[in-house]
């Protein structure tokens, strides 16, 4: 049986969005902003929780992942380039394209490292050929991880010693050993398997206890997990679809999800009004601080 609701804990609709795919939440405790994509609407957004602003970019392809970086500039995984967007002009930069195997194959989820280095996976339409990279400050690509088919939500621990990858159609969220120091995971073993349950776990953020807080596409909730993989608890969303988690607001207690109505039938949406829209929830513990690019 799926774990009970967390009783204390309710989900409040920030921004009417309708988005096709919200995806890769991004806060700037410097800005006090929310970055976050719509994937299949080719924009990535700026949100400013106090007011309720929200103004985007049209950046002509699929972004996908967003990372900060100094500057007036953010970094971001689009199809199969990692770009540069300037959030002055709206210009897009390539930095490095890759060449995927498999036709039909491109970046999802990504995140920086406590040591500043992109980690971005992909996915890809058959089975067992996604993969999950890291690119790093000088411009080098390595592969980090294969036989993926979603590349899904990632994160580390507070200490810094563990990583965690979600291969979503695995249903399972993956911890390994994370060496710093080299940029090197090993010792993969799960963490959280949600079994036959037809839900599939996508984003993920980790707050300062270390706790996994994963979307639940189709499970119409977030889910928090404790660092043992032990069931916590579940937040209801008005939505079947939520997508991804992260920590923000100005001390870092609040988890922004996006998500997303792609998918979905005219019946479906109009029983999820709110499909596409964001959301917060006020957690129990903060998260930790958005890491930069390049730090």
């Amino acid at each position: 049986m799926p774990p009970a609701t967390l009783p204390e804990l309710s989900a409040q609709n920030l921004l009417h969005a309708r988005a096709r795919l919200g995806e890769g939440p991004l806060w700037d405790s410097d800005k006090q902003v929310l970055y976050w994509v719509d994937i299949l609407n080719h924009r990535v957004h700026v949100f400013e929780p106090s007011s309720g602003d929200d103004c985007h970019w049209d950046v002509g392809g699929v972004g996908s992942a967003l990372a900060l970086m100094a500057g007036e500039k953010l970094l971001l995984a689009m199809g199969d380039r990692i770009t540069t967007l300037d959030l002055t002009s709206g210009a897009v930069d390539t930095l490095t394209t890759l060449t995927f195997d498999t036709p039909g194959t491109r970046f999802n989820d990504g995140k920086c490292d406590p040591q500043g280095r992109f980690w971005v996976g992909t996915l890809s339409p058959a089975l067992g050929t996604a993969a999950l990279y890291r690119y790093d400050p000088d411009g080098s690509v390595h592969t980090m991880e294969t036989g993926l088919t979603i590349s899904n939500g990632l994160g580390w621990s507070p200490d810094g010693n563990s990583f965690y990858l979600i291969d979503s159609p695995q249903r399972k969220i993956f911890a390994y050993r994370f060496d710093g120091a080299t940029g090197e995971i090993s010792d993969r073993c799960t963490a959280v398997d949600l079994g036959d349950e037809p839900v599939e776990p996508d984003g993920l953020a980790i707050d300062r206890d270390g706790n996994l807080w994963t979307a639940l596409w189709d499970g119409w909730a977030v889910a928090c997990f404790s660092p043992a993989g032990k069931a916590l608890g579940r937040v209801k969303l008005p939505v079947q679809r939520p997508t991804c988690p992260t920590f923000g607001g100005p001390d870092l207690s609040t988890l922004y999800v996006t998500t997303a109505s792609v998918g979905l039938s005219q019946q479906e949406i109009q029983q999820g009004f709110y499909a596409g829209d964001v959301f917060a929830i006020a957690a129990p513990t903060p998260g930790l601080p958005t890491n930069l690019f390049g730090a």
